[in-house]
């Protein structure tokens, strides 16, 4: 398994692995146009973020979404992890864990000083693997406002 940028060409790969998370989360549905629309953003500027993908010979397995911006806590360049999925069949064997490194890696190279991510509150497994994986949870408490 390789990890690699996302390009244009992957978007219907990682639309459908955001159909599955999107299918799992509490708060979000699925939206095949919404997503395609909100990956090419992405894609299409480094600068607000990046989309590694986990990848066999001839397919993506998975897919993790760093989203950047700046704390004015820390002075310094942040991500967001907003999404992280792979294939329920490349789960349990270290495909997730090896993702996340390489995502914690490229954050690091890039200058973040840190990553912050959500997951569902009832989520007890993916909490586990963020803690596995040297997450600790945060005392904030995330509020929304939908515009």
């Amino acid at each position: 398994m390789r990890i690699e940028l996302a390009t244009a060409a992957d978007i219907p790969a990682l639309t459908t692995l955001l159909n599955l998370l999107f299918s799992q989360e509490a708060e979000f549905q699925p939206d095949a146009e919404a997503q395609h629309r909100g990956l090419l953003k992405i894609i299409s500027n480094p600068e607000v973020g990046e989309i590694l993908t986990i990848r066999t010979d001839d397919s993506i397995v998975g897919m993790i979404n760093l989203l950047y911006t700046v704390s004015t806590a820390l002075g310094e360049r942040v991500a967001l992890l907003e999404d992280m999925v792979v294939l329920p069949q490349f789960r349990g064997a270290g495909t997730g864990s090896k993702l996340l490194q390489a995502a914690i890696e490229h954050a690091r190279a890039i200058g973040c000083k840190r990553i912050t991510l959500l997951t569902d509150g009832d989520n007890v497994a993916a909490q586990n693997f963020y803690r596995n994986n040297g997450f600790s949870a945060s005392t904030m408490l995330p509020f929304r406002l939908k515009l």
